[in-house]
Protein backbone atom coordinates (compact mmCIF):
# COMPACT_ATOMS: atom_id res chain seq x y z
CA UNK A 1 0.00 0.00 0.00
CA UNK A 2 2.76 2.34 0.91
CA UNK A 3 4.49 1.89 -2.72
CA UNK A 4 1.28 2.69 -4.40
CA UNK A 5 0.67 5.37 -2.70
CA UNK A 6 3.89 6.77 -3.47
CA UNK A 7 3.73 6.27 -7.16
CA UNK A 8 0.77 7.96 -6.75
CA UNK A 9 1.28 10.96 -4.98
CA UNK A 10 -0.60 10.40 -2.36
CA UNK A 11 0.02 10.26 1.19
CA UNK A 12 -0.92 6.87 3.00
CA UNK A 13 -2.29 6.98 6.39
CA UNK A 14 -2.66 3.66 8.99
CA UNK A 15 -4.72 2.83 11.31
CA UNK A 16 -4.96 -0.34 13.41
CA UNK A 17 -8.04 -1.63 13.74
CA UNK A 18 -6.51 -5.27 15.35
CA UNK A 19 -9.12 -5.27 18.86
CA UNK A 20 -11.51 -4.70 16.22
CA UNK A 21 -10.81 -7.33 13.89
CA UNK A 22 -10.23 -9.80 16.61
CA UNK A 23 -13.99 -8.97 18.15
CA UNK A 24 -15.95 -8.83 15.04
CA UNK A 25 -14.42 -11.29 12.96
CA UNK A 26 -11.94 -13.78 14.44
CA UNK A 27 -13.59 -14.37 17.37
CA UNK A 28 -17.59 -14.86 15.57
CA UNK A 29 -15.50 -17.12 12.95
CA UNK A 30 -14.54 -19.43 15.49
CA UNK A 31 -17.56 -18.85 17.89
CA UNK A 32 -19.47 -20.23 14.91
CA UNK A 33 -17.39 -23.66 14.28
CA UNK A 34 -17.96 -24.16 17.20
CA UNK A 35 -21.60 -24.14 16.93
CA UNK A 36 -22.07 -26.47 13.74
CA UNK A 37 -22.34 -23.73 11.44
CA UNK A 38 -20.46 -22.63 8.51
CA UNK A 39 -19.49 -18.79 8.99
CA UNK A 40 -18.88 -15.80 6.67
CA UNK A 41 -15.78 -14.07 7.94
CA UNK A 42 -15.39 -11.67 4.79
CA UNK A 43 -18.89 -10.63 5.07
CA UNK A 44 -18.41 -9.45 8.69
CA UNK A 45 -14.99 -7.55 7.66
CA UNK A 46 -16.94 -6.06 5.31
CA UNK A 47 -20.03 -5.08 7.47
CA UNK A 48 -17.63 -3.74 10.59
CA UNK A 49 -14.46 -2.86 8.78
CA UNK A 50 -14.34 -1.76 6.15
CA UNK A 51 -17.95 -0.07 5.87
CA UNK A 52 -18.31 1.12 9.48
CA UNK A 53 -14.73 1.74 11.25
CA UNK A 54 -13.50 2.85 8.19
CA UNK A 55 -16.32 5.44 6.78
CA UNK A 56 -16.41 6.32 10.35
CA UNK A 57 -12.41 6.91 10.44
CA UNK A 58 -12.96 8.73 6.78
CA UNK A 59 -15.71 11.02 8.00
CA UNK A 60 -13.40 11.97 10.80
CA UNK A 61 -10.77 12.97 8.27
CA UNK A 62 -12.44 14.90 6.72
CA UNK A 63 -12.83 12.63 3.01
CA UNK A 64 -15.92 12.73 1.24
CA UNK A 65 -16.13 9.49 0.40
CA UNK A 66 -14.25 5.79 0.87
CA UNK A 67 -13.47 3.89 -2.77
CA UNK A 68 -12.12 0.04 -2.51
CA UNK A 69 -11.23 -2.42 -4.98
CA UNK A 70 -14.44 -4.52 -4.67
CA UNK A 71 -15.91 -5.96 -8.08
CA UNK A 72 -19.69 -4.59 -7.45
CA UNK A 73 -21.58 -1.36 -8.73
CA UNK A 74 -24.17 0.64 -7.29
CA UNK A 75 -27.34 1.01 -8.81
CA UNK A 76 -29.55 3.91 -8.24
CA UNK A 77 -33.04 2.87 -8.74
CA UNK A 78 -35.89 6.04 -10.04
CA UNK A 79 -36.88 6.27 -6.52
CA UNK A 80 -33.68 7.26 -5.50
CA UNK A 81 -32.50 4.25 -3.17
CA UNK A 82 -29.19 2.80 -3.78
CA UNK A 83 -28.35 -1.17 -4.38
CA UNK A 84 -25.69 -2.60 -4.85
CA UNK A 85 -25.10 -4.53 -8.47
CA UNK A 86 -22.87 -7.22 -9.77
CA UNK A 87 -19.64 -6.22 -11.17
CA UNK A 88 -18.77 -6.34 -14.85
CA UNK A 89 -16.30 -9.23 -14.04
CA UNK A 90 -18.92 -12.15 -13.29
CA UNK A 91 -15.86 -14.15 -12.40
CA UNK A 92 -14.26 -11.58 -9.84
CA UNK A 93 -18.27 -10.07 -8.96
CA UNK A 94 -18.09 -9.48 -5.37
CA UNK A 95 -21.67 -8.14 -4.43
CA UNK A 96 -22.52 -11.55 -2.84
CA UNK A 97 -20.18 -10.21 0.33
CA UNK A 98 -21.32 -6.46 0.43
CA UNK A 99 -25.06 -7.40 0.80
CA UNK A 100 -25.31 -5.36 3.89
CA UNK A 101 -24.87 -2.08 2.78
CA UNK A 102 -27.62 0.31 3.48
CA UNK A 103 -28.51 3.44 1.94
CA UNK A 104 -26.24 5.76 4.07
CA UNK A 105 -23.07 3.19 3.05
CA UNK A 106 -23.74 3.61 -0.51
CA UNK A 107 -23.99 6.76 -0.54
CA UNK A 108 -20.39 7.46 0.93
CA UNK A 109 -18.62 4.33 -0.69
CA UNK A 110 -16.89 4.19 -4.74
CA UNK A 111 -16.23 0.66 -6.66
CA UNK A 112 -14.13 2.43 -9.17
CA UNK A 113 -13.14 -0.99 -10.90
CA UNK A 114 -16.84 -2.71 -10.82
CA UNK A 115 -17.59 -1.67 -14.55
CA UNK A 116 -14.11 -2.97 -15.65
CA UNK A 117 -12.93 -6.80 -15.94
CA UNK A 118 -10.22 -8.17 -13.98
CA UNK A 119 -7.96 -8.17 -16.81
CA UNK A 120 -8.43 -4.62 -17.59
CA UNK A 121 -7.64 -3.54 -13.99
CA UNK A 122 -4.25 -5.34 -14.03
CA UNK A 123 -4.05 -3.41 -17.63
CA UNK A 124 -4.56 -0.35 -15.84
CA UNK A 125 -2.60 -0.60 -13.38
CA UNK A 126 0.75 -2.36 -14.78
CA UNK A 127 0.28 1.13 -17.24
CA UNK A 128 0.62 3.51 -13.87
CA UNK A 129 3.98 0.89 -12.61
CA UNK A 130 2.17 0.07 -9.79
CA UNK A 131 4.11 -3.20 -8.43
CA UNK A 132 0.16 -4.49 -7.30
CA UNK A 133 -0.41 -5.05 -11.01
CA UNK A 134 0.14 -8.52 -10.70
CA UNK A 135 -0.51 -9.65 -7.64
CA UNK A 136 -2.59 -12.88 -6.98
CA UNK A 137 -5.72 -12.77 -5.71
CA UNK A 138 -6.64 -12.63 -2.53
CA UNK A 139 -7.77 -16.07 -0.42
CA UNK A 140 -11.71 -16.18 0.54
CA UNK A 141 -10.52 -16.64 4.15
CA UNK A 142 -7.04 -14.21 4.07
CA UNK A 143 -6.21 -15.19 8.28
CA UNK A 144 -6.29 -18.85 7.53
CA UNK A 145 -2.75 -19.59 5.92
CA UNK A 146 -1.77 -22.43 3.57
CA UNK A 147 0.30 -23.90 5.65
CA UNK A 148 -1.66 -24.16 8.91
CA UNK A 149 -5.51 -24.43 7.36
CA UNK A 150 -8.53 -24.03 8.52
CA UNK A 151 -7.87 -27.23 10.82
CA UNK A 152 -4.68 -25.25 12.79
CA UNK A 153 -6.10 -21.92 12.95
CA UNK A 154 -9.39 -23.50 14.55
CA UNK A 155 -7.28 -26.32 16.80
CA UNK A 156 -5.80 -22.85 18.35
CA UNK A 157 -8.55 -21.41 19.54
CA UNK A 158 -11.52 -24.40 20.75
CA UNK A 159 -10.83 -27.31 21.63
CA UNK A 160 -12.19 -30.00 18.90
CA UNK A 161 -14.75 -32.44 19.68
CA UNK A 162 -14.40 -36.00 18.15
CA UNK A 163 -17.63 -37.02 16.66
CA UNK A 164 -19.42 -40.08 15.65
CA UNK A 165 -20.92 -40.45 11.93
CA UNK A 166 -24.03 -42.00 11.54
CA UNK A 167 -26.22 -42.83 7.95
CA UNK A 168 -29.77 -41.62 7.75
CA UNK A 169 -30.64 -44.55 9.92
CA UNK A 170 -28.58 -44.45 12.57
CA UNK A 171 -26.15 -46.38 11.96
CA UNK A 172 -22.69 -45.51 13.26
CA UNK A 173 -20.73 -45.70 9.32
CA UNK A 174 -17.71 -43.41 10.37
CA UNK A 175 -15.68 -40.79 12.85
CA UNK A 176 -14.30 -38.05 12.59
CA UNK A 177 -11.61 -35.97 14.27
CA UNK A 178 -13.21 -32.56 14.75
CA UNK A 179 -17.36 -32.02 14.45
CA UNK A 180 -16.68 -28.24 14.72
CA UNK A 181 -14.67 -28.45 11.07
CA UNK A 182 -17.59 -30.48 9.12
CA UNK A 183 -19.97 -28.65 7.34
CA UNK A 184 -22.99 -29.32 5.28
CA UNK A 185 -22.62 -31.21 1.63
CA UNK A 186 -18.81 -31.93 2.95
CA UNK A 187 -17.95 -35.33 1.19
CA UNK A 188 -14.34 -35.86 2.44
CA UNK A 189 -12.75 -36.42 5.58
CA UNK A 190 -15.77 -38.01 7.13
CA UNK A 191 -14.39 -41.30 7.89
CA UNK A 192 -15.95 -43.38 5.42
CA UNK A 193 -14.68 -46.69 3.54
CA UNK A 194 -13.85 -46.45 0.40
CA UNK A 195 -15.53 -48.43 -2.47
CA UNK A 196 -19.29 -47.19 -2.05
CA UNK A 197 -21.28 -44.31 -3.28
CA UNK A 198 -20.40 -41.02 -2.12
CA UNK A 199 -21.88 -39.78 0.72
CA UNK A 200 -22.16 -36.10 2.08
CA UNK A 201 -22.83 -34.47 5.27
CA UNK A 202 -26.55 -33.77 6.13
CA UNK A 203 -26.49 -32.20 9.49
CA UNK A 204 -24.02 -31.56 12.23
CA UNK A 205 -25.02 -31.67 15.96
CA UNK A 206 -22.20 -30.54 17.83
CA UNK A 207 -24.32 -30.81 21.06
CA UNK A 208 -24.28 -34.61 20.41
CA UNK A 209 -20.57 -34.67 18.83
CA UNK A 210 -23.01 -36.36 15.82
CA UNK A 211 -22.26 -35.99 11.50
CA UNK A 212 -25.35 -37.64 9.52
CA UNK A 213 -24.33 -38.85 5.79
CA UNK A 214 -26.46 -38.95 2.84
CA UNK A 215 -26.58 -39.25 -0.66
CA UNK A 216 -26.35 -36.31 -3.23
CA UNK A 217 -29.79 -36.61 -3.53
CA UNK A 218 -30.71 -35.87 0.42
CA UNK A 219 -28.66 -32.84 0.13
CA UNK A 220 -31.93 -31.14 -1.84
CA UNK A 221 -34.17 -28.91 -0.30
CA UNK A 222 -37.05 -27.03 -1.82
CA UNK A 223 -36.92 -23.83 0.34
CA UNK A 224 -34.50 -22.68 2.93
CA UNK A 225 -35.73 -20.91 6.28
CA UNK A 226 -33.54 -17.62 7.02
CA UNK A 227 -33.05 -15.47 10.22
CA UNK A 228 -32.57 -12.04 9.94
CA UNK A 229 -34.04 -11.22 6.66
CA UNK A 230 -32.96 -7.76 5.73
CA UNK A 231 -34.44 -5.60 2.50
CA UNK A 232 -32.74 -2.88 0.42
CA UNK A 233 -34.88 -0.60 0.71
CA UNK A 234 -38.53 -2.82 0.82
CA UNK A 235 -39.62 -5.98 0.23
CA UNK A 236 -39.58 -7.72 -3.64
CA UNK A 237 -42.31 -9.84 -3.85
CA UNK A 238 -40.97 -11.53 -7.21
CA UNK A 239 -39.48 -13.41 -9.13
CA UNK A 240 -35.41 -13.12 -7.72
CA UNK A 241 -32.19 -14.88 -7.50
CA UNK A 242 -30.71 -16.92 -4.48
CA UNK A 243 -27.50 -17.10 -3.84
CA UNK A 244 -25.94 -18.89 -0.91
CA UNK A 245 -22.31 -18.56 -1.52
CA UNK A 246 -19.99 -15.66 -2.42
CA UNK A 247 -19.03 -17.97 -5.99
CA UNK A 248 -22.10 -20.02 -5.72
CA UNK A 249 -24.75 -19.92 -8.59
CA UNK A 250 -28.22 -17.57 -8.70
CA UNK A 251 -31.04 -19.82 -8.03
CA UNK A 252 -34.63 -19.06 -9.14
CA UNK A 253 -36.90 -18.33 -5.89
CA UNK A 254 -39.41 -16.22 -4.25
CA UNK A 255 -39.52 -14.97 -0.77
CA UNK A 256 -42.73 -16.47 1.58
CA UNK A 257 -42.34 -14.61 5.00
CA UNK A 258 -38.77 -15.35 6.31
CA UNK A 259 -38.43 -18.75 3.54
CA UNK A 260 -36.51 -18.74 0.72
CA UNK A 261 -38.89 -21.05 -2.27
CA UNK A 262 -36.86 -22.21 -4.67
CA UNK A 263 -38.65 -23.15 -8.14
CA UNK A 264 -36.90 -26.37 -8.10
CA UNK A 265 -35.19 -28.43 -5.85
CA UNK A 266 -31.54 -27.38 -4.82
CA UNK A 267 -28.77 -28.50 -2.87
CA UNK A 268 -28.86 -27.22 0.73
CA UNK A 269 -27.35 -24.00 2.20
CA UNK A 270 -25.42 -24.72 5.33
CA UNK A 271 -26.31 -22.91 8.82
CA UNK A 272 -24.71 -19.62 8.78
CA UNK A 273 -24.33 -18.45 5.27
CA UNK A 274 -25.43 -15.48 4.03
CA UNK A 275 -28.69 -16.27 1.23
CA UNK A 276 -27.96 -13.22 -1.09
CA UNK A 277 -31.16 -12.01 -2.78
CA UNK A 278 -30.98 -10.60 -6.29
CA UNK A 279 -33.47 -8.57 -8.43
CA UNK A 280 -31.74 -9.37 -12.03
CA UNK A 281 -28.19 -8.01 -11.36
CA UNK A 282 -28.93 -6.10 -7.97
CA UNK A 283 -29.35 -6.91 -4.60
CA UNK A 284 -32.49 -6.53 -2.84
CA UNK A 285 -31.87 -8.20 0.56
CA UNK A 286 -30.42 -10.84 2.54
CA UNK A 287 -30.32 -13.19 5.78
CA UNK A 288 -29.18 -16.37 7.29
CA UNK A 289 -29.88 -19.69 6.65
CA UNK A 290 -30.82 -21.64 9.62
Amino acid sequence: PRQAAARLGMEPRVSNSGDHWDRHVVDPYVAAHAAGRTPNPCIECNRHLKFDRLLRRAEALGFQAVATGHHARIATRPDGTRRVARGADAAKDQSYVLHMLDQEQLAQVRFPVGHRTKDEVRAIAAGLGLATADKPDSQDVCFITATGGRQRFLADRLTPTPGTVRDLDGAVVGEVPSVELVTIGQRHGLGLPGGTDPRYAVAVDVPTATVTVGRKADLLTAEVPLEDLRWVASAVAGPLHAQGSAHGLPLPCTVRGDVVVFTEPQRRVAPGQSVVLYEGDEVVGAGIAR
